[in-house]
C-alpha cells in the first residue's frame, strides 16, 4: 500500500506543477500591480488553445513544435500587454474589490471567446515533453511528471532570485510598498507593473503549454486551476515564489493520493462510485487555513490615491416606482410569446439573485461569490423535501430559504476575520466545492442527471410553469408562474430598498466605509456583518427556489463557478449598490429577456453577450463605477424613480480599514451619525 501511495504521489507532480505555476502567476500579478488576478487561468487557457491551433493546423498551417511553442509564448506576452494596458493601468487607483471584479470580467470574456471560436468540446494536444517512463523505488511512472515539476521549480527559483537580487526585483518591492516615495526616487510604478504582468503572462503561457502533456485543452479546466493556485499563492503570502511552488505541488500530490484512496473499499461512495468533490473540499480547506493563518502576513500596498467604492444612493419612494413598472411587466407576462415570456421569467429569477449581491457587496462591502451556491442549497432542498418526504409548497421553499440563510450566516463568520478580496477568494473555492461535493452527489444532491422538482401548488391550485392558463402567446411557462415570480421579485426589491433606508442598512454602509470608525461610533460590526450575510443568503435562497420551479428539475450545471462569476459581472455593469442595478442586471443576464431578444432577432448566442459583458465590466469600472442603471435612476438626468436626496461626499481616508470606502453627509453638509445616514 505504501508503494501505491508513493506512486500516486509522484503521479500528482504533474498536476501539482500546473497548480504551482498558476500560483506563481497570481504572485507575479500581485507583486507588480496589487491585483489578485483571477484571470490567470484564463491566460493559460488562451495559450493552450493557441498552441493546439498552431500545432494541429487549425489555422490552415501546421507549425513545428518549436515554432508553435515560441509563437504561443509571444501570444502570451501580447495577452499580458493587453491586460496591463486595458485593465490594470486604467484601474490602478480603484479599490481592490473593483480590480478583482475586473479580472472576473476578463475571465468571462476569454472563456466566451474560446467557446465561440472552438466550441465546448475538449481538444487533445501534442505534448512538448518526453513520453517515456522512469522507475523510482520500484514504481514505474511517466517521466513527464518529473519534467513538469522540474520546469516549474526552475521558474520559481529564477523568479525568487530575480526579485531578491536584481534591480527589477528591488524596484518592484519599492513601488509596491509606497508608490509616492518610489516615484520621488525616479522609479516608475507603471513600468514595474508592466514588467510583472508580462512575466505573469509568460508563466501562464508555460502552464498552458505544459497542460498539453497531461490533459486535453477545454474552456473550463485551466480556468478553474485558479482555485488551487490561489490556495498555493496564499500560503506564499502572495509574494513568496518557492513557498507557493511547494504548496502547489503538495496540493497536486494530495489530490492524486485521494484518487488512489477513492478506489479502496472503505472509502465513502455515492451511487457505486467514489464520493465526488473530495478534491475540491481539500482545496477549500487548504485555502481557509492559508487565509486565516497566512493572509494576515500579506504585505500591504501603498497607492498614491485610491478611490472609494461606488455610492449607494438612498431610494425615496420605491413603492411608487413599483406601482408604475410592475403592471407593465405583468401585462408583458400575459401578452408576450412564450419564448420572450420565458426570458422575462428568467430575468425575474436572476434579478432576485442579483439583489442578494446588492445587499452583500453593494451595502456591506463584502464580495461573496458563493451566493449562487446558496441558491442551489435552497433549490436542492426543495427537490428532496418534495420528492422524498412529500413536503410541498410553501413549506419546502420556506425550509430551503431558511437553510440557505443559516449557511450564509456560517459563511459570514470567516468575514469577521478575512474580508475584501480574500473573502472573495474563499467564497469562490466554496462555490466550486458546493457544486461538486453537494450538488453533484447522487446521495444528497442531484447527481449527473439532476433532481426533479414538482410544480408549486396551493390548495390544489397549480401555478407552476405547466399551469393550464397560457396567456395570449400560448405555450409554457404559464403567465401564472411568471406573475408569481414577478410578485416575489417585487417583494424582495422593496425589502432591499427599505433595507437601504433602515437603521440596519445605514450601519451596513458604515461598516463598508470603515469598520474601525463604525465600531467607534457604536456599531456592532460583528452582528451587522452576520445579519447582512443572513439576509443576502436568504434572498439567494429565494432565487434558488424560483429557479428549481422554473426548470422543473435542478442540476449542478446551473450553479457552477463560472455562472457565479457571470452574475457578479452583470450586476457590476448595471449597478451593484442599488435595487435598479440588480433588476436591470437580471434583464440583461444570459438567458433573460434581453439575451433571448438577441438570439431571436439577430441569431446571437448567449456567449456573445458574455463576451461583451467582460469588456463592459472594465469600461464601467473606469467610467461609470456606480453602474448604468444606478446612474439612470439616481444620476443628473430625469428619472421615473424619485431621485435620492443629495448626499455630498466627505473625504474619509480612501479604503477605510479594509475594503475601501468613504463618508457621506446629508444635504445640509452636516456630518451624519451612524444610524442616521451613513454610506460610502
Amino acid at each position: 500500500m505504501a508503494s501505491q501511495i508513493f506512486a500516486y504521489a509522484i503521479l500528482g507532480l504533474g498536476s501539482g506543477a500546473l497548480i504551482a505555476g498558476t500560483g506563481l502567476g497570481v504572485v507575479l500579478s500581485y507583486r507588480g500591480s496589487g491585483v489578485i488576478n483571477l484571470s490567470t487561468g484564463a491566460v493559460a487557457m488562451l495559450s493552450g488553445y493557441c498552441y493546439w491551433a498552431l500545432a494541429t493546423g487549425e489555422f490552415g498551417v501546421t507549425f513545428p513544435t518549436a515554432w508553435a511553442v515560441v509563437l504561443t509564448l509571444l501570444f502570451s506576452v501580447v495577452v499580458g500587454l493587453a491586460f496591463e494596458l486595458g485593465v490594470v493601468r486604467p484601474l490602478r487607483r480603484q479599490p481592490p474589490l473593483a480590480k478583482l471584479v475586473a479580472t472576473l470580467g476578463v475571465l468571462l470574456s476569454a472563456q466566451a471567446a474560446i467557446v465561440l471560436a472552438f466550441g465546448n468540446t475538449a481538444h487533445p494536444q501534442p505534448s512538448i515533453l518526453p513520453s517515456g517512463v522512469v522507475t523510482l523505488f520500484g514504481v514505474t511512472i511517466p517521466d513527464y511528471n518529473l519534467w513538469m515539476a522540474a520546469i516549474v521549480l526552475a521558474a520559481a527559483l529564477l523568479f525568487a532570485a530575480a526579485y531578491r537580487w536584481t534591480r527589477f526585483g528591488i524596484g518592484t518591492r519599492a513601488a509596491s510598498e509606497n508608490e509616492g516615495y518610489a516615484t520621488l526616487y525616479g522609479l516608475s510604478p507603471n513600468r514595474y507593473s508592466m514588467g510583472n504582468t508580462v512575466l505573469m503572462a509568460l508563466a501562464m503561457g508555460l502552464v498552458g503549454l505544459l497542460a498539453a502533456s497531461i490533459d486535453e485543452v477545454d474552456p473550463i479546466t485551466l480556468i478553474l486551476l485558479i482555485v488551487p493556485g490561489l490556495a498555493a499563492a496564499m500560503f506564499g503570502r502572495l509574494t513568496g515564489f518557492t513557498t507557493t511552488y511547494v504548496a502547489g505541488v503538495v496540493i497536486g500530490m494530495a489530490e492524486s493520493i485521494l484518487i488512489y484512496l477513492g478506489g479502496q473499499s472503505w472509502f465513502p461512495t455515492s451511487n457505486g462510485g467514489p464520493l465526488p468533490g473530495i478534491d475540491e473540499l481539500l482545496v477549500l480547506l487548504v485555502l481557509i487555513v492559508a487565509t486565516f493563518f497566512r493572509a494576515g502576513k500579506i504585505p500591504s500596498r501603498g497607492a498614491i490615491i485610491e478611490r472609494r467604492l461606488p455610492r449607494a444612493p438612498r431610494p425615496v419612494a420605491p413603492l411608487r416606482t413599483a406601482a408604475f413598472f410592475v403592471p407593465i411587466a405583468a401585462l408583458a407576462m400575459w401578452a408576450l410569446p412564450f419564448g420572450f415570456r420565458e426570458g422575462l421569467v428568467t430575468s425575474c429569477i436572476f434579478a432576485v439573485s442579483l439583489l442578494s449581491l446588492v445587499v452583500i457587496t453593494g451595502y456591506l462591502g463584502q464580495l461573496s461569490l458563493v451566493q449562487l451556491g446558496l441558491a442551489g442549497v435552497a433549490g436542492f432542498l426543495v427537490s428532496h423535501l418534495s420528492t422524498n418526504f412529500g413536503i410541498g409548497f410553501p413549506w419546502a421553499p420556506i425550509i430551503g430559504v431558511l437553510a440557505a440563510a443559516a449557511l450564509g450566516v456560517g459563511f459570514g463568520f470567516p468575514a469577521l476575520r478575512v474580508r475584501g478580496v480574500q473573502l472573495a477568494v474563499v467564497t469562490l473555492a466554496a462555490t466550486v466545492a458546493l457544486a461538486t461535493f453537494w450538488f453533484s452527489n447522487g446521495s444528497w444532491g442531484a447527481g449527473v442527471l439532476g433532481a426533479p422538482v414538482p410544480p408549486p401548488s396551493l390548495f390544489g391550485f397549480n401555478f407552476g410553469t405547466n399551469a393550464s392558463f397560457h396567456g395570449l402567446g400560448g405555450g409554457e411557462p404559464s403567465p401564472l408562474f411568471g406573475w408569481f415570480c414577478l410578485i416575489v421579485l417585487t417583494v424582495v426589491g422593496l425589502l432591499v430598498a427599505n433595507l437601504r433606508r433602515s437603521r440596519l442598512g445605514q450601519q451596513m454602509l458604515a461598516v463598508r466605509a470603515n469598520e474601525r470608525a463604525a465600531a467607534a461610533s457604536g456599531v456592532n460590526v460583528r452582528n451587522v456583518k452576520l445579519t447582512g450575510f443572513g439576509i443576502a443568503a436568504g434572498i439567494a435562497g429565494v432565487s434558488g427556489v424560483l429557479l428549481s420551479y422554473s426548470y422543473g428539475s435542478i442540476t449542478p450545471k446551473s450553479f457552477s463557478a463560472l455562472t457565479a462569476i457571470a452574475l457578479v459581472a452583470f450586476v457590476y455593469i448595471t449597478g451593484i449598490t442599488s435595487v435598479p442595478g440588480g433588476i436591470f442586471g437580471g434583464i440583461i443576464y444570459t438567458g433573460g429577456i434581453f439575451a433571448y431578444a438577441l438570439l431571436d432577432w439577430f441569431g446571437l448566442q448567449g456567449n456573445w453577450l458574455n463576451l461583451a459583458v467582460g469588456f463592459l465590466v472594465v469600461l464601467s469600472l473606469v467610467s461609470r463605477p456606480e453602474g448604468g442603471a444606478t446612474f439612470l435612476f439616481y444620476g443628473k438626468r430625469p428619472s421615473l424613480w424619485p431621485r435620492a436626496s443629495k448626499e455630498p461626499q466627505e473625504g474619509l481616508p480612501a479604503g477605510g480599514a479594509e475594503t475601501g470606502g468613504g463618508g457621506q453627509t446629508d444635504g445640509s453638509l452636516r456630518p451624519q451619525h451612524v444610524g442616521v445616514e451613513v454610506t460610502s
